[in-house]
């Protein structure tokens, strides 16, 4: 018997339910894991530090588009994380009238902890499929992402 999807609702030949379910069925798993772990940060805010830690400094608005947040959601989460110490806004280094958002040393301390979290969840998600199988499903996805870039 199969395992009733996210939501309860179930079309696996729709394509767009079928990849955000799996959207959120990753998003759910690492959420477990921040909560296991005792890490109070919403998955949002869990985005940002992978993405300051992997990138370094950012524009908030570049975060915003990124998380497709829009201006003051993005500002309410920098707030919150700036607040437990994990970032800090410091001026643009060539534009005077900008911000950027860096990590600081609890959060490179925080994203330490949390970096496997993806892995683990990735191989949850894919277990019992082959190595070959993982690696075209990959491609096959980032098939699909590039196509849809693609389109005027």
């Amino acid at each position: 018997m199969k395992k009733t999807a996210l939501h309860g609702v179930r079309d696996d030949g729709n394509f767009a339910l079928l990849v955000r379910q799996i959207r959120d069925g990753c998003q759910h798993q690492i959420e477990r894991q921040l909560e296991a772990d005792g890490i109070r940060i919403s998955f949002s805010q869990y985005l940002v530090v992978k993405i300051l830690d992997k990138y370094g400094p950012q524009r908030p608005g570049d975060l915003a588009r990124y998380l497709d947040h829009n201006a003051g959601a993005m500002t309410r989460l920098i707030d919150q994380l700036e607040a437990e110490g994990y970032v800090r806004r410091e001026p643009h280094g060539q534009d005077r009238r900008a911000l950027t958002i860096e990590l600081m040393p609890a959060g490179k301390r925080l994203w330490r902890t949390m970096s496997g979290y993806s892995e683990r969840m990735q191989k949850l998600a894919l277990r019992g499929l082959s190595a070959a199988d993982r690696a075209r499903l990959l491609e096959l996805l980032t098939h699909v992402r590039d196509a849809l870039e693609d389109i005027p």
